[in-house]
C-alpha cells in the first residue's frame, strides 16, 4: 500500500455508494440560497434548516414512542423519549449560535425574507400536536400545502403521546373515569383532577409503579427541554428585533413569550406541589 493509500485510510475511491450519495449531499448543500448579498443570511438559513432536520427526527421518535406506549412496550418508548430530550439540547444550542447575529446584521437582509416566517413550520406544529397542544385553527396556515395539511389533520385526529400515557395508567389498574379516557383528542389537553390523582398514586408508591414513574419523569424531562427551547427562541428574537412584529405579519417575541405558559403535561408538574 502506498503512502497516499495510507492517507486515505483505505477508503474506496469508487464505492458502490459514496458518503455524499448516501447522505444526498449534493441536494443538501445546494439547498442554501440566500436572497441577499449579506454575509449573515447563510447563518440564518443553515440554523433553520438544521433545526427542521432535528425536528423531523423528533417527530420520527415521538410518533414511534406513542405507538410503543399504546402497545405497552415502555422500554423502547422510554429510549425514544429520552433521545428527543437530547435532540432538544441541540435545538437549544442552535439559538446560541444564531444570537451571534446582531440587530444590524439581521436588518440588512430581513426585507428579503418576504412573508416567510417560522410560524409556518408545519413540523414544529406537528410536534406540538403529538405532544398534545392541539389547534384546529393552525391548519389554516397550511391550506396551500396539501402534504403538510394532511399530516397535521391526521395528527389532530389521533391521540397524543400524553393521551396514550393516560390510557396506559388506566390499563395498569389506576382509577380513571370513562370521560377522561374518551375525551375529544382533537382538543388541546386540559388538566384533569382524576389524572392528577392517578399520577399522585404513582409518585407515592414508585416501587409498585416504577415503569409508570419512569415514564412520567421522561415526560417531565421532555417538557423541560421543550420549554427551554421555547425560552431560548423567545430571548433570541427579543435580542435581535426586540418586541417588533415578526416576519409574515406574526406577533414576534410577544407571542413567543405568551406560549411559555403553555404546558403539555400539567398534572406531572402539579403533582409535585401536593406530594
Amino acid at each position: 500500500m502506498s503512502g497516499d493509500d495510507d492517507a486515505m485510510g483505505g477508503a474506496h475511491l469508487r464505492p458502490d455508494i459514496s458518503y455524499g450519495d448516501y447522505l444526498g449531499l449534493d441536494r443538501l448543500l445546494s439547498a442554501q440560497n440566500p436572497r441577499s448579498p449579506q454575509h449573515d443570511e447563510l447563518l440564518f438559513i443553515v440554523i433553520h434548516q438544521a433545526s427542521e432536520l432535528w425536528i423531523k427526527l423528533c417527530l420520527h421518535e415521538l410518533i414511534a414512542a406513542r405507538g410503543h406506549i399504546a402497545a405497552g412496550d415502555l422500554g423502547l418508548a422510554l429510549k425514544m423519549i429520552s433521545r428527543v430530550s437530547r435532540i432538544q439540547t441541540q435545538l437549544i444550542q442552535s439559538w446560541d449560535v444564531l444570537a451571534t447575529m446582531t440587530p444590524a446584521d439581521y436588518a440588512a437582509f430581513r426585507p428579503h425574507l418576504g412573508q416567510s416566517s417560522g410560524f409556518q413550520s408545519y413540523q414544529y406544529r406537528a410536534m406540538e400536536f403529538v405532544m398534545g397542544a392541539k389547534s384546529a385553527g393552525a391548519l389554516k396556515v397550511h391550506e396551500t400545502d396539501p402534504g403538510a395539511h394532511a399530516l397535521l389533520a391526521r395528527l389532530l385526529a389521533e391521540p397524543s403521546l400524553y393521551d396514550e400515557a393516560i390510557r396506559l395508567l388506566a390499563r395498569s389498574g389506576l382509577d380513571l373515569p370513562p370521560a377522561t379516557l374518551q375525551r375529544d383528542v382533537t382538543q388541546p389537553y386540559a388538566a384533569d383532577p382524576a389524572v392528577q390523582a392517578a399520577w399522585l398514586e404513582v409518585y407515592r408508591d414508585t416501587t409498585r409503579w416504577w415503569a409508570l414513574y419512569d415514564l412520567a419523569e421522561k415526560l417531565v424531562d421532555l417538557e423541560f427541554r421543550f420549554q427551554q427551547w421555547r425560552f431560548a427562541h423567545f430571548k433570541t428574537v427579543e435580542r435581535i428585533i426586540g418586541m417588533k412584529p415578526g416576519t409574515g405579519g406574526t406577533a414576534g417575541a410577544p407571542y413567543l413569550k405568551r406560549v411559555l405558559d403553555t404546558q403539555f403535561f400539567p398534572e406531572l408538574l402539579a403533582v409535585r406541589t401536593v406530594l
